[in-house]
């Protein structure tokens, strides 16, 4: 818990440093006119044609009656006007008036400005620092609404081959995940490393691929599928992040790894895996791999069970279970 509460102190002096570095809180955002809700509304409507109130709310996740108030008064200042719809003449959508765009033009060329000025006082290290964060921080918290509930489904999340650099990243991403979520020591990073450069030196493109979860540049996750003879695979190196789970995604790597064993003729494919890795292991279970065997083993710095799964691929592919 204390751990937590230093967490929500960091990111309320975030908020509080970044709403006064872009004038959130001035009477007129952006030395114009107009409140942060009222730009941001007129930002919305210039940037959706034929939006709605209801859209503007659900969007923005602001009260219905502070936007119905709001939109009533960029209308009599001549900035927005109605048009009903013509499938239901009970909805009505929102466009800028010619005095309203112009309103918007000088409030997009003010931020293009601001932004600018803060990323001109950067050097080019610091630039890069910013930046990744902002994608980091953008890529842990996009598909999380932000009332707090449960995070939807990624639908943007793209899978693509390995590129220079990956084998690094993954080796990184497992040694630091394996250490803080179960005190594995540098023993699995070595692993990690042995695996992913024989991967390197024996790559088979017709028959082994590793897959790269990417979401506006930033990798989320990562599998691998090795050959161990000619009828076997071996699926290796499964890796979510923790910012990009409860979307999905390490169920997306597994199928599309399986789907892949089956086109390049694979009779089998096997892991290893322990079984403290709940949540790997309830994939597995569920893309029809079946555990085969099990022993104590002391990897890693620790007392183990290890286990060997495998999945026929002579069977049809399984359904997803509830």
């Amino acid at each position: 818990m204390a751990n937590l509460s230093s967490d929500i102190a960091l990111v309320r002096a975030f908020n509080r440093d970044y709403t006064r570095r872009i004038g959130a809180l001035c009477e007129g955002y952006l030395d114009s006119p107009f409140s942060l809700t009222e730009a941001r509304l007129i930002y919305e409507i210039a940037q959706h044609e034929d939006i709605t109130a209801t859209d503007l709310i659900r969007q923005l996740t602001l009260d219905r009656g502070y936007v119905s108030r709001t939109l009533k008064n960029l209308e009599a200042k001549g900035l927005l006007k109605r048009r009903a719809s013509k499938s239901d003449r009970r909805r009505w959508h929102l466009q800028l008036t010619h005095a309203g765009k112009r309103a918007f033009a000088k409030l997009d060329s003010r931020s293009q400005q601001q932004v600018e000025g803060m990323l001109s006082g950067l050097d080019g290290s610091q630039r890069v620092v910013a930046l990744n964060g902002i994608k980091a921080l953008r890529a842990a918290l996009s598909d999380r609404p932000v009332d707090g509930t449960a995070p939807r489904e990624s639908s943007n999340v793209t899978l693509r081959p390995h590129q220079p650099g990956d084998m690094g990243w993954a080796i990184e991403q497992h040694a630091l995940l394996y250490s803080k979520e179960y005190g594995w020591n540098a023993e699995f990073e070595a692993l990690v490393a042995d695996i992913a450069a024989e991967f390197i030196r024996r790559f088979d493109p017709k028959r082994e691929r590793a897959w790269i979860a990417e979401r506006d540049g930033q990798r989320l996750g990562c599998i691998f599928l090795v050959a161990k003879n000619r009828t076997t695979a071996k699926l290796r190196l499964l890796l979510v992040r923790s910012e990009a789970r409860g979307m999905g995604l390490g169920r997306k790597l597994v199928s599309e790894c399986v789907r892949f064993a089956r086109e390049a003729g694979y009779r089998k494919v096997v892991l290893w895996t322990h079984q403290n890795l709940s949540a790997a292991r309830h994939l597995y279970a569920e893309a029809g791999f079946r555990k085969t065997a099990a022993e104590p083993s002391h990897n890693f710095g620790k007392d183990l069970i290890s286990e060997t799964w495998e999945l026929s691929l002579s069977a049809k592919p399984a359904g997803r279970r509830a």
